[in-house]
């Protein structure tokens, strides 16, 4: 009865979603057959920063602001992607341009190669949310962890991320955990078995305990990777990769603070089958940061706005073809491009942080004129 009940709550929740609610990009903005440059004008007060020239493999790199600092993490291996050897690095910054040398935030485990789950900074305290994913088969997923500091250099050691009745957190973290106005953290995690995702939230600030999943059923595509922001008449939206290579977006939307989300359907955003990153400006406009290409080259970055989080009616280039420097060195897995952005705001600047070729570790601050300094 209640597995009937839920595929009927599914159903109306999706039809609930009408046109205007589903997000989408305005005709015309991009141009998919051009290559070069989608059509798009260049984003003109921009600047990149590299982190970290890496030897070997980086990627999922992930940027926050603590106590006047910038801190980035990423995963870090000797040639290939998902390897034993995969540990997590982090650098510092007091600017955002000028980095630190990396230290070893996470090592590697016997049991388990170390990823990236996301920063939660929470008054006094930085935390890391730190996933570990079981080596050397990682299709069976992981657990989440995290490492916490108070000065942003000396680490606890990791310690287990708590569901709400205490158990472990049997799963990977995506990146970008969302905080309401409220207190309340909306994110997701891809539980075991295998990498299932679903939505989840907390009360609890710091974000390492009280998790629960939200209600969230079977729709279409096969969505991963997702990311929140907030729409203009307050419900979140969460945009997601689609796994079976529909080459669009997939979203989903919630009414109730992340408890519950509409059934996912495809968008009409253009996507690489990628990982990328959305979010709001101070004053509420959504922002969304990808490779909107159709197939799966990463080879253009660019980043979109839209008034009320459901159109997108403009888009700007931030890097080109012409702009990636060439591979150092082979490697499974080393997708050529722009790889995973995530991005945090900080006053007047968005920043975006990403792996160039999965050899670089890069860091693109943009001036948003529209911004009011907060």
């Amino acid at each position: 009865m209640r597995i009937r009940l839920l595929s009927l709550i599914a159903i109306l929740s999706a039809a609930a979603v009408s046109c205007s609610q589903a997000p989408r990009m305005a005709e015309g903005v991009i141009d998919t057959a051009d290559t070069l440059s989608l059509g798009l004008p260049r984003y003109a007060d921009l600047q990149r920063n590299i982190v970290f020239h890496s030897e070997g493999y980086v990627n999922n790199v992930v940027l926050t602001h603590f106590r006047g600092r910038y801190y980035c993490m990423w995963q870090q291996s000797e040639k290939d992607e998902d390897t034993p050897d995969t540990g997590i690095l982090y650098s510092v910054s007091s600017d955002g341009k000028d980095w630190g040398t990396p230290s070893v935030l996470v090592p590697p485990a016997e049991e388990y190669f170390a990823s990236p789950g996301g920063w939660l900074p929470c008054g006094d305290t930085l935390t890391a949310l730190v996933n570990y994913i079981y080596a050397p088969d990682r299709s069976q997923g992981g657990q989440a962890f995290y490492v916490s500091s108070a000065d942003g250099s000396s680490w606890s050691v990791p310690r287990p991320v708590r569901m709400a009745d205490g158990t472990p957190v049997e799963g990977i973290f995506e990146q970008d955990p969302l905080a309401l106005s409220g207190g309340r953290i909306v994110g997701a995690v891809h539980f075991r078995p295998g990498n299932t995702l679903c939505p989840v939230y907390t009360e609890d600030p710091s974000g390492v305990r009280g998790w629960r999943k939200a209600d969230f059923l079977e729709g279409e595509g096969l969505p991963i990777e997702p990311s929140q922001y907030v729409a203009r008449d307050g419900k979140l939206v969460m945009l997601m990769r689609d796994q079976q290579s529909s080459f669009v977006k997939l979203f989903s939307i919630s009414a109730d603070g992340g408890e519950s989300w509409s059934a996912p359907q495809r968008t009409n955003i253009p996507d690489s089958r990628s990982k990328q990153c959305a979010g709001n400006l101070p004053d509420g406009t959504a922002f969304w940061v990808g490779n909107p290409t159709v197939g799966k080259s990463r080879r253009a970055l660019a980043l979109s706005f839209s008034e009320d989080g459901y159109l997108f009616d403009r888009a700007y280039l931030l890097a080109g073809p012409e702009d990636l420097s060439a591979r150092r060195k082979d490697g499974r897995y080393k997708t050529l491009g722009y790889n995973y952005p995530k991005a945090c705001v900080v006053g007047d600047t968005l920043w975006i942080a990403l792996s160039v070729n999965k050899e670089d570790v890069a860091v693109y601050s943009v001036k948003i004129p529209i911004f009011e300094t907060q």
